[in-house]
């Protein structure tokens, strides 16, 4: 059995507003199976895709992060 990885970042003041978002059910089946292949939850999954696509854009135009 694997091991999921969570996300290690400490909360700050107990959970996040939700984001919501509409995708086809297709899409979702999609993204399930590459979080699943990374051995992440479909959240973590989300926001580590989040967080390396900032990087590349930062790293990209050259900006300081916020």
């Amino acid at each position: 059995m694997s091991t999921v990885r969570r996300d290690v970042r400490p909360p700050k003041s107990g959970k996040s507003p939700a984001f919501q978002m509409r995708i086809t059910p297709e899409l979702k089946a999609q993204f399930e199976v590459a979080a699943k292949d990374a051995g992440m939850t479909l959240g973590n999954w989300f926001k580590t895709l989040g967080r390396k696509e900032l990087e590349r854009l930062y790293k990209y135009n050259n900006k300081e992060r916020i």
